[in-house]
């Protein structure tokens, strides 16, 4: 699902944001990508879904060569990811089905095929009921819980969650992590950043740890170790 080799990235000439780390991910694994602020973290997934560009080495994202992707190629390339945020990028005028149906209005897909594929993407994340409410009438769990479903009506391989509970008290967190959980489950790829200790601690699956833009573990059943 995701290939990494010997990537480095760096930022005005001496400040080495990525040192040359090298890592291999399979198709339905949930992998924590875990360190202090500074250590790469935001970068290497920046690189990952081509908002920016590796200076050396090969990524390979769901057979996509993200180093050699031309710029119209991009937006076809976030069709087969899902990606979702801290701060879940919502728009405050539109509803729950509309936020989450923006997506596929703007690919061509018919009005039938978008109703049934919110009303799936609404009931799998637990949002049955709340279709027609804005963004300010909904508690940051549920909004959170829109970015995911929107994230997913594409029905991508690859879910990318960059610090999706860091807006959230622990409740609401864990609600969140459970759902990600379920998706993987269904088969879904997830990669989740994060600071959250006892999240990362709780999950019991594969960790990878950052520091000064290298790995310094690659754990299979990890725990947050900084």
């Amino acid at each position: 699902m995701i290939k990494v080799v010997n990537l480095a990235r760096t930022y005005d000439k001496d400040v080495k944001a990525l040192a040359g780390i090298s890592f291999h991910i399979k198709p339905g694994e949930f992998v924590s990508i875990v360190g202090q602020s500074g250590s790469g973290k935001s970068t290497l997934i920046k690189v990952l879904i081509a908002e920016e560009k590796a200076d050396n080495g090969k990524v390979m994202v769901g057979g996509w060569d993200i180093t050699k992707i031309k710029q119209r190629e991009v937006p076809t390339l976030r069709r087969q990811l899902g990606v979702i945020f801290q701060d879940f990028k919502l728009l405050s005028k539109k509803t729950v089905f509309e936020n989450i149906s923006f997506a596929m209005q703007t690919c061509g897909f018919s009005a039938k095929e978008i109703k049934k594929t919110v009303k799936q993407m609404v009931s799998l994340v637990g949002l049955k009921g709340k279709e027609n409410r804005y963004p300010h009438q909904l508690s940051g769990g549920e909004q959170q819980r829109v970015a995911i479903a929107r994230s997913l009506v594409h029905r991508p391989k690859l879910l990318v969650a960059d610090e999706p509970t860091g807006n959230l008290d622990s409740i609401n967190a864990r609600e969140i992590i459970d759902l990600l959980k379920k998706i993987n489950r269904l088969g879904t790829t997830v990669v989740l950043v994060t600071h959250n200790r006892d999240i990362v601690n709780s999950l019991k699956s594969r960790v990878i740890t950052l520091d000064n833009g290298v790995i310094i573990s690659d754990q299979a059943q990890g725990r947050y170790l900084l």
